[in-house]
């Protein structure tokens, strides 16, 4: 399906070396940030205590924040969830550690509030409290790594056995250099990494992979066909014969992302984040990073083409 065709080819190789040259900055700068900076993990990760309050009326959050400020904690997270009128509470671990601490902690808070707003008539009720232990917490941090990783070499195989090491060497990297991305901008700007960002992540390899997967097809496609055009000529035609199903499939899905980021609330915000820029750095990486690489390793017509074997008997009689 397509809504539009352009007759004409676009030049993409033509400026591959400026782009991937930004490309480079940003992977290092992200690498950078990750190590230096590292990651705002969640309390899932840290282990913690979160606790969701309801006021009759809308409540500001720096009164929220100032109040909880005053039993002590400093590293703690207040947001509204649903309604101005709901407040989810994130506390670091304190005390022992234990439900005992967290029943502890959620009673001087919900005390905290309540007598804050004595003055008012803006009652509090405490509405939920859960508990992540830090033991918990480690098994989540070693879990999600372990299905990373999972996710990481199945990739690898799958690419390995679908294309010629050119192009899944270029599929691997341009899938590299999204997922780094990703976490570089959550390593600079401190957002949340949670479970959720963590299951966005990995969405996206996959996303990422099927967009590259797409492109290097049809390249191999276009060098089978085409016999006397030059390595960058193939490369542009493929690009720009796959465009408009680039524009309806990325579209559609960045629509519907773009509804949970505005409308799916704190949970799914920072979810919807990480998809988004996964979403745009796919398409550049899949057009920019991985064919422009494959172009530079050398891919030609004569790497796609299985040669023919000649039976070697009928070669003895020829010659004979």
């Amino acid at each position: 399906m397509e809504f539009f065709r352009i007759s004409r080819t676009i030049p993409f190789m033509r400026h591959a070396l400026v782009l991937n040259l930004i490309s480079v900055i940003f992977f290092v700068a992200a690498v950078f940030f990750i190590v230096a900076r590292g990651f705002n993990l969640s309390i899932e990760f840290t282990g913690g205590t979160v606790i969701e309050v309801n006021y009759e009326e809308a409540v500001s959050l720096d009164d929220v924040r100032q109040t909880i400020g005053g039993l002590g904690y400093r590293d703690f997270q207040v947001q509204n969830f649903g309604t101005p009128r709901d407040v989810m509470i994130r506390l670091p671990t304190h005390g022992d550690g234990d439900t005992n601490a967290s029943t502890e902690q959620s009673r001087a808070v919900l005390s905290a509030l309540q007598a804050a707003d004595a003055s008012s008539s803006n009652k509090v009720e405490l509405r939920r409290v859960e508990f992540v232990g830090p033991q918990v917490g480690q098994e989540l941090v070693h879990n999600g790594l372990m299905a990373l990783l999972f996710v990481v070499v199945g990739i690898m195989v799958y690419l390995a056995f679908r294309f010629e090491w050119k192009l899944a060497v270029s599929c691997a990297l341009a899938n590299l250099h999204d997922v780094v991305i990703i976490l570089g901008f959550f390593a600079f700007f401190q957002w949340e990494f949670s479970l959720a960002v963590l299951a966005g992540v990995l969405a996206v390899l996959g996303y990422s992979v099927n967009e590259s997967v797409v492109v290097m097809d049809r390249i191999r496609e276009n060098f089978r066909k085409q016999r006397r055009m030059s390595t960058s000529d193939v490369i542009d035609t493929s690009i720009t014969q796959i465009i408009s199903r680039t524009v309806i499939t990325h579209g559609s899905t960045q629509m519907m992302v773009l509804s949970m980021l505005f409308f799916g609330g704190p949970t799914l915000h920072y979810f919807s984040l990480a998809l988004t820029i996964g979403i745009w750095f796919g398409i550049y990486s899949s057009v920019f990073v991985a064919a422009a690489i494959s172009m530079w390793l050398g891919i030609k017509r004569e790497d796609l083409i299985k040669p023919v074997k000649k039976d070697d008997d009928t070669e003895a009689e020829v010659l004979g």
